[in-house]
């Protein structure tokens, strides 16, 4: 059974909103996420081996967020600020803790 029409995103630009917003977006989220984990938690190493299936879930998840959004761009804006809230959580969390 096809989709009804009307539910369908007819705007391109919305279109590459979302799809950026979800892949590219939720990518830098993801990592960052992952790398300030690994910074404020003990041990290190087993948080970034187990970032690896963590990593591919909370990516799928945040690949399909955009898609409940009807304004790409306003995801586009969500995502940036949470990746700038992990940003600074990343920047102060390795002044504190560096992995060397």
């Amino acid at each position: 059974m096809p989709a009804n029409k009307k539910y369908l995103t007819k705007n391109s630009w919305q279109k590459f909103a979302k799809i950026s917003a979800g892949i590219i977006g939720g990518y830098i989220i993801t990592a960052l996420f992952h790398l300030s984990l690994a910074l404020w938690l003990p041990n290190h190493k087993e948080v970034l081996i187990t970032s690896i299936y963590t990593f591919f879930i909370l990516w799928g998840v945040l690949l399909i967020i955009p898609y409940l959004f009807k304004n790409g761009w306003k995801v586009w804006v969500i995502y940036i600020l949470i990746s700038i809230l992990f940003y600074t959580i990343y920047f102060f969390g390795k002044q504190q803790n560096p992995f060397i």
